[in-house]
């Protein structure tokens, strides 16, 4: 029975935009499968996880095509699909519990699974939902500005994702690991009911992915157990994280007197070169503040050094702390501004990064002994 025949770039995109949750390994081996499901002249394609779900749809006319839905692995079937060439004619055929892969001369046979046993996350109940609209490239913004701040398999399980806040007009977006913290927030069109989750690490990667550089709207339904971003003709659903995030706001410091305007590509230019001699496990840098001078310099167990100045606007005590050169990397790779603004209190506080005349973004960074 033929399932599909399409154009080898309108099958492959549409697998490519659900496939990336796919885990390889899996004690569930239907979990490495995407479901392809024929309903009339529309396609329908769903990849899980079990705590992520990711579907899309495009249309496919063909005539005396029966409704059928089967089960094939997501890897395989994409290997092939990159395989061949870009405007090659593929029919997707079942065949005797087999999906066969036909492209010009080539033939492929594919296992498949019942599309019955493909567990599917279950749609969230309609109260307590916040439902909003937003700019595919004003949440892309919001999310880049702090992804990099979120926790790495930390066994606080909570800090391996991003608390997303949607309050009245405003969505906050924050990420921390302990060690530096990343706060951003975007207007929004209109207001909506107060709801703040935590969003999986993983599930923030699969959306940064799907999202564009446009004006494009897309929705998204926030509710205590589930979100639901739909970013047309795409719909992911991701759990989200049950713990209690930390309280960011007494993390922010209000009180730093000591301040520096820097031209970001100059900071990074000189963290990088000077970062290239650091420890390879720590990573730290110094940096002490004196008038009108920015010094940055460290070394290594080797007893090399490496030391950079920058000229700063700067009258007050001399300021000597320590920092983890990735953490500030990090940030100004991140942001696009030409200056920032470091904000310091004593050699035991924290460093507060904003942006010029830009209320939306703070990040902190805890400073290191070296």
């Amino acid at each position: 029975m033929k399932l599909i025949q399409a154009k080898r770039n309108d099958l492959l995109n549409p697998l490519q935009a659900v496939s990336g949750i796919v885990e390889k390994r899996h004690t569930l081996p239907i979990l490495s499968n995407v479901l392809i499901e024929r309903v009339a002249d529309m396609v329908h394609l769903l990849a899980t996880d079990l705590e992520i779900q990711i579907t899309t749809s495009f249309s496919n006319p063909q005539k005396s095509t029966e409704d059928a839905q089967v089960t094939v692995s997501a890897r395989k079937l994409q290997d092939i699909l990159r395989a061949l060439p870009e405007q090659t004619d593929v029919i997707l055929e079942v065949q005797q519990n087999r999906l066969q892969v036909r492209a010009g001369k080539s033939r492929f046979n594919l296992q498949i699974l019942p599309a019955e046993d493909l567990p599917k996350l279950a749609p969230t109940a309609a109260q307590d939902v916040a439902e909003i609209t937003i700019s595919q490239k004003a949440l892309r913004s919001l999310l880049l500005l702090v992804q990099y701040a979120m926790a790495q398999q930390d066994i606080r399980y909570y800090l391996n994702g991003m608390l997303l806040v949607v309050e009245g007009d405003t969505l906050k977006a924050v990420a921390t690991d302990g060690h530096r913290l990343a706060y951003a927030t975007t207007a929004l069109e209109k207001k909506a009911p107060r709801q703040e989750v935590i969003l999986p690490r993983k599930a923030i990667q699969e959306i940064v992915k799907l999202l564009t550089d446009t004006e494009d709207k897309i929705g998204l339904a926030i509710s205590p157990t589930q979100a639901r971003f739909n970013i047309n003709p795409v719909n992911l659903v991701t759990k989200v994280i049950d713990g209690k995030f930390p309280d960011y706001m007494r993390v922010i410091p209000e009180t730093h007197t000591k301040q520096l305007v820097l031209e970001r590509e100059a900071l990074q230019g000189a963290l990088q070169r000077v970062s290239i001699l650091s420890s390879e496990k720590f990573r730290g840098v110094r940096w002490v503040l004196n008038d009108g001078q920015l010094r940055i310099s460290c070394a290594n167990n080797q007893q090399e050094e490496a030391t950079e100045e920058i000229d700063v606007s700067y009258k007050g005590d001399t300021l000597d702390i320590g920092f983890n050169v990735t953490y500030i990397l990090d940030v100004l790779g991140n942001v696009s501004s030409d200056k920032i603004i470091c904000s310091f209190g004593d050699a035991n506080s924290s460093m507060l990064i904003t942006i010029p005349k830009d209320e939306h973004f703070r990040y902190v960074v805890m400073p290191m002994r070296i």
